[in-house]
């Protein structure tokens, strides 16, 4: 299961929504909002997305996960829009019969995603001032 919304990201359910009895392990992985990145001080950060596509690689991340581990379930979500210092803006739960399974599937799972899928974050200061934190990556960019 994978989702891309502009609401709160209920992890607690995320996290049910893993369980499996099968599975004696699930890994719970949350990104959040952090208010300092380097020296750049963040007040908000905008994540915006190319949904198809966004939905297509989180497909195919999910898809190979389950060919790499014993996967029972597996539940991920990212949230888009404006996000304040402190929310949850990424979240992925895995389980598996053991494990260390678990940490790898759900570790795997967030750096492709960061890596693969084409969802943007923009940084904004206090000042007033945004950067999109990879350019090469910044909505619109060839």
């Amino acid at each position: 299961m994978f989702r891309l919304t502009h609401d709160v990201i209920d992890h607690a359910n995320l996290l049910e929504t893993a369980r499996s009895p099968h599975c004696g392990a699930v890994v719970l992985f949350l990104g959040t909002v952090r208010d300092l990145t380097g020296q750049q001080v963040t007040v908000f950060l905008e994540y915006e997305a190319y949904a198809p596509m966004a939905e297509k690689k989180l497909a195919e991340i999910e898809a190979d996960a389950r060919r790499r581990w014993p996967i029972g379930e597996i539940a991920i979500a990212h949230r888009l829009g404006r996000l304040e210092v402190g929310e949850v803006s990424v979240a992925v739960a895995v389980s598996c019969p053991h494990r260390a399974e678990a940490f790898e599937a759900c570790r795997y799972v967030i750096d492709t995603l960061k890596e693969l899928v084409p969802i943007w974050k923009k940084e904004n200061a206090p000042d007033g001032t945004g950067e999109w934190v990879h350019q090469s990556a910044k909505p619109g960019a060839p």
